[in-house]
């Protein structure tokens, strides 16, 4: 049985230390906002924050987060810039099929809470890794800096 603080809370988890973060959180904590896509770190879809960083959830062991914060979407509408870019994501229609949106939104909040006011290639750095197969990084982008400005 390992701890770990998601979202703020202390949380007992049944699981092997070698499990992924990302089934910890689907499978034994029916906490399914967290969605897998590629199982290898290579689609962004699982992202989450560890200790206030953007991470892969689905090949980070949950033996590495014990002790630190693991913030995940569901916690992004009370956080003032998780809340900010999630406006913005619902102004700018961003999501299409929306399966990869909650990787989308983690990275584009953790971006914002390092830089307030970033340019064109300090939002492609950020993202870059989280895939969109229907193609929405023009949204995504105008959605990110309509966050910023409503954050500044």
């Amino acid at each position: 049985m390992l701890t770990l603080n998601i979202n703020g809370r202390d949380t007992q988890v049944d699981a092997d230390p070698s499990t992924p973060i990302l089934w910890a959180l689907r499978d034994n904590l029916n906490m399914t906002g967290t969605k897998f896509g590629c199982g290898a770190a290579l689609c962004g879809a699982c992202t989450v924050h560890l200790g206030g960083q953007p991470i892969r959830s689905c090949i980070t062991p949950i033996s590495a987060a014990v002790g630190q914060k693991i913030t995940t979407i569901e916690a992004m509408e009370a956080d003032h810039v998780g809340k900010a870019v999630q406006d913005a994501w619902v102004k700018h229609d961003v999501p299409q099929c929306g399966y990869c949106q909650s990787g989308q939104v983690m990275s584009a909040t953790a971006l914002l809470k390092t830089n307030k006011a970033p340019t064109d290639a300090d939002i492609d750095s950020a993202m870059a890794g989280n895939i969109c197969r229907c193609g929405t990084y023009q949204r995504i982008r105008a959605a990110i800096k309509d966050a910023a400005k409503t954050l500044a």
